[in-house]
């Protein structure tokens, strides 16, 4: 056992690679698997140890972990989630445990995960330790500011996005003039950016909120460049995300594209009454 190491569980994007640097200039030793298919290849080059895994090689990644000390994890990064249909390779631990799952959506099959490498003596950490200031700002953030009717439809969206959440649907709507354009699912939230957008159009605001009982050890809500350019595709005016309670990368390159396309960006908060925080 080694308590300076600490264990990564890479999914796709730069969040592991975030992290990692992150660790290492903290002191720490980083133990990176990385998922085939998902992972950049360049974690290799900046981990201390390193292994590739298929999606559902759990017994693989304890074992890993085992061998080289690990006693602390982080789930970082994002699986295609319809991999889940056609692209999984589980061993025996990754099949008993896929068995024993009921309810087969995002928190249920994180949670039992993050239970079976506890057994094992892997303590899982929040995704956020090192990483405090990736967390989305308050207020708003770009040029453009929001009309009454945009504000209207951030609070008619809210509850709306809060209740998928409690039912592990997904994370973000997009709404116009007090309408329901589209629910995100398993499709993820650029996916739902398009199909609302494709209706909404300049008018389409998109709510994105944390989970009611989210964990911040993983599945937190993201925000980046994409986003942007999937709103900007089809000319959707708002972003409304829950500020503290999301993970914003390229912070810069995001509200610099934001303003080009004239979407306002806005860090929502809501308060202990119920009602929204907009400025």
């Amino acid at each position: 056992m080694t308590k300076n190491r600490i264990g990564i569980i890479a999914g796709g994007g730069q969040f592991p690679k975030l992290f990692a640097e992150a660790a290492r200039k903290a002191g720490r030793e980083v133990v990176i698997v990385a998922h085939q298919g998902e992972s950049w290849p360049e974690l290799e080059g900046i981990a201390d140890r390193f292994c590739w895994v298929k999606l559902g090689q759990l017994g693989r990644i304890i074992s890993f972990f085992r061998e080289h000390g690990v006693v602390e994890a982080v789930f970082l990064g994002a699986i295609t989630k319809t991999r889940i249909f056609k692209d999984v390779w589980p061993d025996f631990k990754g099949l008993s445990l896929w068995n024993k799952i009921d309810v087969r959506q995002d928190d249920a099959i994180l949670r039992a995960v993050a239970e079976a490498l506890e057994k094992e003596g892997i303590r899982v950490l929040e995704s956020t330790l090192y990483l405090k200031e990736l967390l989305f700002p308050k207020g708003v953030l770009t040029k453009k500011k929001l009309s009454a009717e945009q504000r209207e439809d951030i609070c008619f969206g809210w509850p709306i996005a809060r209740a998928i959440g409690a039912l592990d649907i997904g994370q973000c709507v997009v709404v116009r003039n007090r309408t329901v354009l589209a629910v995100e699912a398993i499709e993820g939230t650029d996916a739902a950016i398009t199909r609302g957008g494709a209706l909404g159009k300049e008018q389409a605001v998109v709510v994105k909120v944390k989970k009611p009982r989210q964990d911040f050890r993983f599945d937190l809500p993201a925000i980046g460049i994409k986003t942007i350019e999937s709103m900007a595709e089809v000319k959707a005016a708002v972003l409304a995300v829950e500020t503290g309670q999301a993970l914003l990368f390229d912070h810069e390159a995001v509200f610099e594209a934001a303003n080009r396309a004239g979407i306002v960006v806005v860090g929502v908060e809501e308060l202990a009454d119920g009602t929204l925080s907009l400025s």
